[in-house]
Order: structure tokens, then sequence, then C-alpha cells
């Protein structure tokens, strides 16, 4: 069932934001970039892939995300013999007082608001299928049956690289649904250190709910009336056809080392995470600023790079750098 909401000023977007911030970072220390991507998808109605080796806080933000909102949260933990219908749910047998039985749908962890798929690359592409399913329909078929999922609706899907031990990546398409890809760093030895004195000692922070599912809607609808200016508009949708190889405009790095470029898909994160961006900080109409500002999480996982991109190690990142840092360059120029 949808929330109603009301209109939201711009100030109490950024209040708000800030609160939410605020409370998650009593428990996670660092990580700002981290954060203020994972509240970005909250607020577009994204959804975010988290990647990083263990120990590193991807679980422990988005458990601390969720204590800040009032919103139905579930966690499941992803193995290899996790089955789709452990993620949907799935009919049982019930049987009332005069012993008459039926099948009743029994709905699985993936019915909440804040899902968080925890190592999704654990388990096998058909349990990964399910859930992915879920992020795009919104909504899960069982028996032939539609059963729709509450809104906001959001999955946080959290990741170890795929070159360990025991993962099974995920596929470019299915990667294209996440609106975020978002790399979590190894903390510097002054963040060590206070996550060190948090985790060792006798108190912990404890985080405050904030916020409830009406006003992240509230925020949501508020976020998608910023303007973006035609030129804004035509610079990100550049951005994405320089990410293309078969382009003769696109910078040498691309038309030597990608195989396909980034998707609409892409230039829509670009859009959605600007605009949000632009509210962060205090501004109501987004940028070409904003667009290379979220450039990296919006496409760093929709560029499919060949082999020779592949095995001379050019990361993503790199691409997507030279690609934003040519259109600005030729941008001062005019």
């Amino acid at each position: 069932m949808a929330v109603e909401t009301a209109p939201m000023a711009p100030e109490d977007f950024i209040s708000i934001a800030q609160a939410i911030e605020a409370e998650v970072g009593k428990t996670i220390v660092g990580q700002k970039e981290l954060l203020r991507g994972v509240i970005t998808c909250v607020i577009t109605g994204g959804h975010a892939l988290l990647e990083g080796v263990p120990g590193l806080g991807k679980t422990a933000t988005v458990r601390a995300l969720g204590e800040a909102l009032d919103l139905a949260f579930s966690r499941v933990q992803f193995t290899p013999d996790l089955m789709p219908s452990d993620i949907t749910g799935t009919n049982i047998i019930h049987e009332d007082e005069r012993g008459a039985r039926d099948f009743r749908f029994q709905p699985g962890p993936v019915f909440a608001n804040l899902v968080l798929a925890d190592e999704v690359n654990r388990a096998t592409p058909k349990t990964q299928s399910a859930l992915l399913e879920a992020m795009q329909e919104k909504a899960v078929t069982v028996a032939g049956v539609r059963h729709l999922l509450p809104e906001p609706f959001f999955v946080l899907a959290t990741q170890n690289p795929v070159d360990m031990e025991g993962t099974y990546p995920l596929p470019e398409a299915q990667l294209d649904r996440f609106l975020y890809k978002l790399l979590v760093p190894f903390p510097d030895a002054r963040d060590l250190v206070q996550i060190l004195e948090r985790t060792t000692g006798g108190t912990s922070g404890n985080v405050s709910k904030v916020t409830d599912a009406a006003t992240v809607n509230a925020m949501a609808e508020l976020s998608r009336l910023v303007p973006v200016a035609p030129h804004v508009m035509e610079y990100a949708a550049q951005v994405v056809l320089h990410t293309h190889p078969e382009n003769p405009r696109s910078p040498q790095v691309v038309r030597r080392y990608v195989r396909f470029g980034a998707s609409p898909r892409g230039a829509q994160a670009l859009v959605l995470g600007a605009k949000v961006n632009a509210l962060h900080d205090g501004r109501y109409n987004a940028s070409i600023e904003d667009i290379n500002e979220v450039a990296l999480p919006a496409l760093r996982h929709r560029i499919i790079r060949n082999y020779e991109g592949e095995s001379e190690g050019i990361a993503p990142d790199q691409i997507v750098h030279e690609v934003t840092q040519a259109l600005t360059s030729a941008a001062a120029r005019v």
C-alpha cells in the first residue's frame, strides 16, 4: 500500500538528510561518501550495491540506516544453498479450526521497505535472479499470483570482490538494476583507531529513528522536482554516450578498452543522483558539477571492459573519470 505524502520544503529535506547522516555516524566511522550514496539511493527509490572486503562495515552501515529510518527492515544472508522461495516466500498449507485445509501465501523477507541482501554474490545465479526480479518489478509472482511489495522499497546489497573464493559474480544485465555501486574503502589510521575505541570499549552508539516512510516519500517527490537546465541534461546524455566505444568522439581509453558502454539507466542515475546531491548541498537546481560528482557510483558497474582492458587492469573508475574530464574541458572551451 502506498504511503500518503505531504509537500516538503527544501530546508526540511536538508535537515532530515543531515539528521540521518548524524544518526548513522554514531555507529559508522568515516565512510562519508558511502553514507551519502546510500542515502541518495533511498531517497530516489533506487537500489545500491556495496562492494568491499569483509570487515569494513558494509552490513553495519545498512543496519544502522534501517534503525534510523522507521521502516520495515529485513536481512537476508545469502549462501550457496539459499533458494528463491527463501527470499520471495511460498504457499503453505493452512488448516483452520474446522480442519479445512487450503494454501496460503507466506511472504518472504523481501516483503519489507528496506531489505539488506548480505553477500549477495555468495548465492547461486538462480537465487540472485529472484531478488533482482523483485527489485525491477517491485512485485513477486508465486504459483501464478502476483504479490506487490510494500512502498517504499529499497534493496541494499553487499558483496565481496568477485575474485574472492566462493562467489558468483552478478551478470552485467543484473548489475544495471542497481542505481549506484558504492566501493567501501579501507579506513585510514585515524578512523581505524576510532573504530577500535568504539568496538572494544564498554559502550557503543545507539541509533535513534529520525524519519518514517511518509517523510522518505516526500523527500523523493521533492528531489524529482529539482530543475535541470537543458545543457545539464544534455551533458548527462553525452557522458553516457561517450562511454560507448563506437562513438568516434569518445576518449581513446574508451575506444581501446571498453566493450559496451553504459545503458540509459546510467543516464537516469546521473540525473536523479545530481538532483539529490544539489539538495544535500542546499542548492535547488542540478549542475554539471553534480553530474560529475555522482558519475562514478552511477556508471562504474555499467561499463563492460574488453579483454585488453581487463588484462591491463584499466579500472572502470579511470574510464569514467577520463570521460567526464574530457567533456568538462570541452564545455569550458565553448
